[in-house]
């Protein structure tokens, strides 16, 4: 099925071209492109796909097909949800109560089961924040950097999206945190062109790779979060600088 879409910045009907058995390509002659899932594929390719992307409806009275993106919906809540973390981001809460909000609104957006954000510490990553796990967890679950998934993407400061992460050979188990019933794994740095701040794990129970859209969604929470460090480390500093009003 040819998919019929406009353009979000200008109107026009955009062109389609597929790029393999998951994906077409949207592009317009203003220059903006996008990308969207093809149903009929997926449904014989994914088993594991129980809700369809995009949805047709008659757009006019001539009853010519096109096709309505579900997806605008989940566009306009991330939009909602990067407007509040930004705000977070440069208010006056506590590192630790953004990382809470930002693993809640990340996991809700990204329907996982669970959000966690680590931070390193030396030469550990250390559990800050959970949507999913018991709050008990934080800041006792600590993984070194280039140890399992998670200690791999520090190091490489590369992300890691695995539909079975259970079976990947770097996969490292907690028994605590009970995580054999979860499948899907996104695992990015909270990282600069340098140095590697953190990591956010995103975990669900279905079998699914996580699509370009919403990796592009986790990288501007990543460098949210990244920003947020930065101010409060600056913060820090400033503080430790300033010279007591007791003082000499």
């Amino acid at each position: 099925m040819q998919i019929a879409a406009r353009c979000r910045k200008c109107g026009k009907v955009m062109n389609s071209e597929r790029i393999d058995n998951y994906r077409v390509k949207l592009t317009c002659s203003c220059g903006y492109s996008d990308y969207r899932t093809a149903t009929e594929r997926i449904k014989s390719v994914n088993p594991y796909f129980h809700r369809a992307n995009v949805t047709p409806f008659l757009d006019d009275d001539r009853g010519s097909m096109t096709l309505t993106m579900q997806r605008a919906n989940r566009e306009h809540l991330e939009i909602i949800s990067l407007e509040e973390i930004s705000m977070l981001v440069s208010s006056d809460y506590d590192l630790a109560e953004v990382l809470s909000v930002v693993a809640e609104k990340l996991a809700r957006q990204l329907k996982a089961s669970v959000c966690n954000i680590y931070l390193l510490e030396g030469e550990e990553l250390v559990l800050k924040a959970t949507y999913g796990f018991e709050a008990a967890h934080i800041n006792r679950i600590r993984i070194r950097v280039g140890e399992g998934i998670t200690g791999t993407v520090a190091r490489t400061m590369q992300p890691i999206n695995l539909s079975k992460a259970s079976e990947d050979p770097r996969y490292k188990v907690f028994p605590e945190l009970n995580e054999d019933k979860y499948n899907s794994m996104l695992s990015y740095p909270i990282a600069d062109k340098s140095d590697c701040y953190g990591v956010i794990n995103v975990q669900t129970t279905s079998m699914r790779t996580f699509p370009e859209d919403e990796l592009y969604f986790v990288s501007i929470i990543a460098n949210l979060i990244l920003t947020a460090i930065k101010i409060r480390r600056s913060a820090a500093s400033r503080l430790c600088r300033t010279p007591s009003p007791d003082g000499p």
